[in-house]
């Protein structure tokens, strides 16, 4: 594949590119920034004789962002569990499938995961509008983020298909790194976590055997994350009413930064991250007369009852879930004042935003009972 692609563009930086990476990193003026916020016990001269020593991708994501989404997770959670680590082999590279419901969480939380696991860290996509900048740039190639450009022609749109596709293959088969890729283009933003079929579609077109070879070499975990507070929820549901209004969503300048910054600092409640298990036997058995467009709609299924399956319900769900259906059908597993202060907090946060409220409520309640709906499917 590297014979096909050159993949310089859109790759991370590799091992012997990361010493000067850091330096150049460190001297931005956003890092001070970063550094005051992030790694709050460090000095400065601190920071410094650590970055001397970093000499590895792994190294900086082991030494500096670590601490940091713990630090992150220490200001905005009330506590972090997974399940399901016990599926992998430490020396196997997987493709996480994941659910999406924040820009840099999502996949930084697995990233700390894997770490205190014994694995070693995935690589991450990264949307091309958020490495615009020298600084974001430097700063998500040195966290193994690769780039997935976002816009073109129908034909360069397919081209950039290709070389993605032949890229995560190579990374997953070659260089034996796993890879995180969202289950659709943008975060999810009414509780529906659906899996594209054409994300599975641009995967099996870099493979050069069957349907089935192709798909058991990526070796596909589907990964849940379940967060008690969505992050950014006013800013989905201020995009979905207004998109219900058949107003063409156009994204402010610098929408997504805010976006990240918002997902940061948010309160998030609890977390939790579950792993699936690698979908390798089901694909042996999946009918050999189907065609692959009916064999990517069975897998497309695989991965999403996987991922419903790894939901954590939390309590605000079953009350959302409630709500949603006019129903008592979960009444036992929350209290009448924890529905009384859920049903609080939605109306705080509607409270200053444009719109009819009632609307913004049921999209609200929707967002949040979307998960024991897909759970029970």
């Amino acid at each position: 594949m590297n014979n096909t692609f050159n993949f310089d563009d859109i790759r991370p930086y590799y091992d012997h590119e990361a010493y000067e990476a850091l330096h150049r990193i460190i001297e931005y003026p956003m890092f001070m920034k970063l550094v005051n916020n992030l790694w709050p016990n460090m000095s400065w001269e601190e920071v410094k004789a650590k970055a001397e020593k970093v000499n590895r991708v792994m190294g900086f994501q082991v030494e500096f962002m670590h601490p940091a989404i713990r630090t992150i997770l220490a200001r905005s959670a009330n506590g972090l569990t997974c399940s399901g680590f016990e599926h992998l082999d430490k020396n196997a590279a997987y493709l996480f499938v994941a659910n999406h419901r924040d820009i840099l969480l999502d996949a930084a939380i697995l990233q700390i995961l894997l770490v205190e696991h014994g694995f070693d860290t995935s690589e991450i996509t990264f949307g091309n509008n958020l490495m615009e900048k020298d600084f974001m740039t430097d700063f998500g190639r040195i966290n193994r983020m690769f780039t997935v450009l976002r816009e073109g022609t129908a034909r360069e749109l397919y081209e950039i298909s290709q070389k993605l596709s032949a890229y995560i293959r190579h990374t997953i088969t070659e260089k034996k790194v796993s890879v995180w890729i969202a289950q659709r283009n943008g975060r999810t933003k009414d509780g529906n976590d659906q899996t594209q079929t054409g994300l599975l579609k641009m995967l099996n077109i870099s493979g050069k055997g069957s349907f089935e070879e192709n798909f058991k070499e990526l070796k596909i975990v589907p990964l849940t994350i379940s967060y008690e507070y969505e992050p950014c929820d006013v800013l989905k549901i201020k995009e979905l009413y207004l998109s219900g209004l058949l107003t063409k969503y156009i994204k402010a300048e610098g929408e997504d930064v805010t976006s990240i910054v918002t997902g940061i600092i948010q309160p998030k409640g609890r977390i939790h991250v579950n792993v699936g298990t690698p979908i390798v036997n089901e694909l042996k058995s999946m009918d050999s007369s189907i065609n692959d467009n009916e064999k990517i709609k069975l897998l497309t299924s695989l991965v999403d009852k996987q991922i419903y399956k790894g939901y954590k319900l939390w309590e605000v769900n079953y009350i959302a879930a409630n709500i949603f259906n006019n129903s008592n059908q979960y009444a036992l597993h929350y209290s009448l004042k924890e529905k009384e202060d859920f049903v609080a907090y939605i109306h705080t946060k509607i409270k200053n935003m444009e719109g009819e409220k009632d609307s913004l409520f049921s999209l609200f309640i929707k967002m949040y009972a979307g998960v024991v709906i897909n759970s029970s499917r």
